[in-house]
């Protein structure tokens, strides 16, 4: 079992990262909002934050993860992508807008993007015509992919297949699926992303998929402002909060906490080309 009281200034010297959030609501409720979330992060120990950057269902909106990036590229990475909740609501426009982030030097990746099938958001033939869309574009202009991917597994692996896709970078984040799965989608090369539903009670088989992944294609996330870990279930996710699934994974591996805050982290900024604080630099 690993010692879970290391302080906040030993995972700085790490350098935290947070795989996967969403901002624009704090964005929204304005800027002394949003700097309150980055420092209460920054104080926790994180030293990156991988902002998505979705369509915000009005023509061409794909909120603030591009416009932090350009601001501050040390400490926010920016994604861009309409996913498989609003697939069937964008417009053509909102398609081709996609396109041209996604050739902004300020855009990393491509996501997220995938299959939801858990809820009705929309027909499956629609987000599979999304998905291989998003999966063509981030393969013509060479960046990661970032895949949303719920209780619908075997079609977004054969999709992937069918697309040429496999080996190429790709993130499953927020990774909710069985160890049979987790294995499919290893086989193919992607990286496994874990957010706070890692830390309920009920999730053995995620704790199970989570000791599967190689500890080069591991990484935290909050997927802020969903899905608060324990023990902040209930509460408006936030990037602090990936410490307390940075610690339930070190817990399942058996690693000393600094060593999975490094091993995550140095996986994130590798996936996304950003580069970490040097050690003892302040955040």
């Amino acid at each position: 079992m690993t010692d879970l009281s290391q302080n906040s200034a030993a995972l700085a010297s790490a350098g935290v990262v947070d795989a996967h959030c969403h901002l624009d609501d704090f964005w929204e409720e304005g800027p002394a909002a949003l700097d309150a979330v980055v420092q209460r992060a920054k104080a926790a120990g994180v030293a990156h934050l991988v902002v998505n950057g979705l369509w915000q269902g009005r023509p061409g909106d794909f909120g603030c993860a591009a416009s932090l990036a350009r601001r501050d590229p040390s400490f926010f990475s920016a994604s861009a992508a309409i996913s498989p909740h609003d697939a069937a609501k964008a417009c053509a426009g909102d398609f081709q807008r996609a396109s041209e982030l996604a050739r902004s030097p300020f855009v990393c990746a491509i996501g997220e993007t995938g299959l939801e099938y858990h809820y009705d958001v929309g027909p499956h033939d629609v987000q599979m015509d999304a998905f291989r869309w998003h999966i063509r574009l981030a393969l013509e202009v060479n960046k990661p992919l970032i895949l949303h991917i719920r209780d619908a597994h075997a079609d977004a692996l054969r999709i992937f297949r069918e697309e040429g896709a496999v080996g190429h970078p790709v993130q499953v984040h927020c990774f909710s699926g069985t160890p049979d799965e987790a294995r499919a989608w290893l086989d193919l090369g992607a990286h496994l992303s874990f957010s706070g539903m890692l830390t309920f009670r009920k999730n053995d088989d995620l704790r199970e998929a989570a000791r599967l992944a190689p500890s080069d294609r591991l990484f935290v996330e909050t997927d802020s402002p969903y899905l608060a870990p324990v023990p902040h279930r209930g509460k408006v996710c936030e990037p602090a909060f990936v410490i307390e699934t940075l610690k339930v994974l070190a817990s399942v591996r058996g690693m000393r906490l600094e060593d999975a805050a490094r091993a995550t982290s140095m996986n994130a900024a590798a996936f996304f080309g950003f580069a970490l604080p040097a050690k003892g630099d302040a955040l």
